[in-house]
């Protein structure tokens, strides 16, 4: 006789951390994991006490479950998902639910729901954000794949999301590998505000020499305004953790950031869809840069720092520091954005980015305050082409702009590396600008390769060819478009 409502497969920590989620709202959960000893410890420490089942062979764990049998897999992405897929299969029937909650890359899941569809098994590709707090209390869940299987996981689903003013941090998000897509772009603008933060911190240590116990009290006046947000409460916190001898912990820890590739893939799915997603790319870049400590601290004896004396006015600046990380935010949501919307075009997607906003503001990691003026946004248009162009965000953009440029000022006069504030300003400048130097770019290649160009006095589309030297010819390349 069937026995539970959903199977879980892979019991580390963010899969205990569902189930013991799944089981506290109502749902029996059958688990399993590949090494046996894990299922038993897991049923006699975390979930002992609890309506947790565990299984020692898959095909009793399928044999217990109600149908259409639906099973999450929490493995790690690639190969092993593959590995449990084809372990499973023999044992499912047409119709049947199989949910990758793992760190799935999109076209992994694309791959799997066409395989899995003509097999007549129903593919979901589920983001989940939140970390091991959120698998056990409220995660925001992105589902997408066979959108026939979402009446049948829905309730469970919604049920253990975070929720925010009553409204489940999980909705529907479109199909194949939708969901994993969306997930990506979240940890990308993740990658964006951490860096953000970390700027911004290091321009008030470095350029305005405050002590670290005074950044923590910034930080945590910041977060009671627009900048209310998870990242920033979590790093008020981490700045008021001492070590042993009664230093900031922060100050011991090596500055060299490791990374899981979602940031990079983010950024590689943005140069194929041709994106300007420079923000997230610095943030990557600004990592991989991190690494290279030894050759860093070579570079420091060789070069001399610019003088990083400051005599300005520190609460001026700190409200300047305040913009800057604020309207930089806006910026790194607003080409998140703009990448989804470019991929659901290139995809054959239909995303809800109201919904997704809303995804966004309980659970996961880049949670914060304006996510509810961004479902806000898409509301008032739901064909919005940027948010750039909402008003609430050209209000908040124009208003902190000045401190914008001020604080990225500062940094380049004292020596201070703002790679992601920058970059974010040299968009918006590129963004607002009607005219940019590609004309003269586009006659560069027209005279070294024959590429053509467009006039401003004739329609769009059509193209010409200009000999340049005199000697070149009048035959133009092929043109082609990113």
């Amino acid at each position: 006789m069937p026995q539970a409502d959903i199977g879980l497969i892979g019991l580390a920590v963010m899969g205990q951390n569902l189930a013991l989620n799944i089981n506290d709202h109502g749902y029996r959960v059958a688990v399993y994991n590949r090494t046996a000893e894990k299922t038993d410890a897991f049923l006699d420490g975390p979930a002992r006490g609890s309506g947790v089942i565990g299984f020692h062979d898959l095909a009793e764990l399928s044999g217990a479950l109600v149908r259409p049998r639906k099973v999450i897999l929490m493995v790690r992405a690639g190969e092993p998902v593959d590995h449990f897929i084809e372990q499973l299969l023999p044992h499912l029937d047409a119709g049947d639910i199989i949910i990758d909650g793992g760190n799935s890359r999109f076209t992994d899941s694309n791959r799997r729901y066409a395989e899995l569809g003509e097999r007549g098994i129903r593919f979901v590709g589920c983001g989940i954000s939140g970390g091991e707090e959120g698998a056990r209390h409220g995660p925001s869940i992105m589902p997408g794949g066979d959108e026939k299987a979402w009446p049948e996981i829905k309730p469970i689903l919604q049920s253990i999301a975070a929720k925010v003013d009553g409204e489940p941090c999980c909705q529907w998000v479109g199909q194949a590998g939708a969901g994993h897509y969306v997930k990506m772009v979240h940890n990308g603008i993740e990658y964006g505000d951490m860096q953000l933060i970390s700027e911004a911190y290091q321009l008030m240590r470095e350029g305005l020499q405050l002590s670290v116990d005074d950044i923590q009290a910034v930080f945590k006046d910041w977060n009671q305004g627009v900048l209310d947000s998870y990242l920033i409460e979590i790093t008020a916190n981490i700045l008021g953790v001492k070590d042993d001898d009664g230093s900031p912990l922060v100050d011991k820890i090596l500055d060299t950031a490791s990374q899981k590739g979602t940031g990079k893939w983010t950024g590689i799915s943005a140069l194929d869809l041709g994106v300007p997603l420079t923000l997230i790319g610095e943030a990557v870049f600004a990592r991989c840069l991190s690494s290279l400590k030894d050759e860093r601290l070579l570079a420091e004896q060789r070069y001399c720092a610019p003088d990083s004396r400051f005599d300005g006015d520190r609460q001026a600046t700190l409200r300047a520091i305040h913009d800057a990380l604020y309207a930089s935010k806006i910026i790194s949501y607003a080409q998140g954005y703009m990448l989804m919307r470019e991929a659901a075009a290139d995809y054959g997607w239909e995303l809800s980015y109201g919904d997704i906003a809303l995804m966004w503001r309980g659970g996961c990691i880049i949670r914060s305050r304006f996510l509810g003026n961004i479902k806000q946004a898409f509301s008032n248009n739901p064909t919005l082409g940027n948010l750039l162009l909402d008003e609430f965000f050209i209000d908040a953009v124009k208003s902190a702009e000045p401190g914008w440029r001020k604080a990225t000022a500062l940094g380049i006069e004292l020596g201070i590396p703002l790679p992601a504030f920058s970059s974010a300003l040299a968009f918006f400048d590129g963004y607002r600008s009607g005219k940019l130097p590609a004309n003269l770019l586009q006659a560069q290649r027209d005279y070294f390769g024959a590429h053509t160009y467009e006039r401003i006095d004739r329609p769009r589309g059509d193209f010409f060819h200009t000999n340049w030297t005199g000697t070149g010819g009048d035959t133009a390349s092929s043109t082609y478009q990113v």
